[in-house]
C-alpha cells in the first residue's frame, strides 16, 4: 500500500462512498477511445466516462474503492477494473489514447510526483492526451494540517495533499506538450465563512 495514501483504504472501508454528485466536466473524445482513469475512487467520474462510448480502464490502489466503482457501474460495458499502483502502471507502452489523472498526484510525495510524468507518457500512444487536475496553492485548505514537504500537508486522516502552483505543473510535465493550463475556482461556505476552492487543470499531449 502506498505509504502517503494508506488512509484511503480505511476511509473507503469505514465511510463507503466519499465523493457524491456526478462529474460533467469531461472533454470530447472519439467513440472507442481507449481511456485510463487513475484512482477511480467510488466511480464518480467513471460513471460518466463509460457512457461516452469510450473503452475505459479504471485503476485504484484501494481494493475497497475498486469494489465501489464496480458496484456503481454495474450493468455497463466497455470498462475494466484493476487494483493497481499508479506509480507502476501494469500496461504496455502506447496503450491509451487518453489518461485522466484527477486528484491523484496531489496525494503522492515529491519523489513519486516527479516520476509520474514518465510513467504516464509511457502508457500514452503517440499523440495521446493527458488530463491533469489537482488543487492549487490558492485553495483555502492549503496550509491546513502538518506540512510534510513544501506545500504538502497531512490532515487527521493521515492522507497528504500537495497544492500545486501553475509553474510547478508546467515544469512537472515538461516532457509533454502543453495544450492548456487553467485555474478553476468556485466558492464554498464553511462555518459561516465564504472560502475558495481552487484547482489547476492541465491538458498535455505526447
Amino acid at each position: 500500500m502506498i505509504p502517503e495514501t494508506g488512509g484511503w483504504e480505511e476511509d473507503y472501508s469505514r465511510r463507503g462512498i466519499l465523493w457524491s454528485g456526478v462529474t460533467h466536466d469531461l472533454p470530447e473524445l472519439p467513440l472507442g477511445s481507449r481511456v485510463l482513469e487513475l484512482g477511480s475512487g467510488n466511480g464518480k467520474t467513471l460513471s460518466v466516462m463509460i457512457h461516452r462510448g469510450w473503452d475505459v480502464t479504471a485503476i485504484d490502489f484501494s481494493p475497497r474503492a475498486v469494489s465501489l466503482s464496480q458496484e456503481r457501474c454495474k450493468g455497463t460495458s466497455s470498462r475494466e477494473f484493476i487494483v493497481a499502483d499508479a506509480r507502476f502502471l501494469p500496461f504496455k507502452s502506447n496503450s491509451f489514447d487518453a489518461v485522466f489523472a484527477i486528484h491523484i498526484l496531489g496525494h503522492m510525495g515529491e519523489r513519486d510526483r516527479n516520476l509520474m510524468p514518465g510513467e504516464l507518457a509511457h502508457s500514452l500512444k503517440a499523440g495521446g492526451i493527458l488530463f491533469f487536475s489537482d488543487f492549487s496553492t490558492d485553495d483555502f485548505r492549503c496550509g491546513s494540517g502538518c506540512e510534510t514537504e513544501a506545500a504538502t500537508f497531512q490532515r487527521g486522516t493521515g492522507i497528504i495533499t500537495h497544492y500545486f502552483s501553475r509553474q510547478e505543473v508546467i515544469d512537472l510535465f515538461s516532457t509533454l506538450t502543453p495544450v492548456s493550463i487553467r485555474i478553476h475556482q468556485w466558492p464554498m461556505r464553511v462555518r459561516g465563512k465564504n472560502l475558495v476552492r481552487s484547482e489547476i487543470k492541465g491538458v498535455f499531449t505526447r
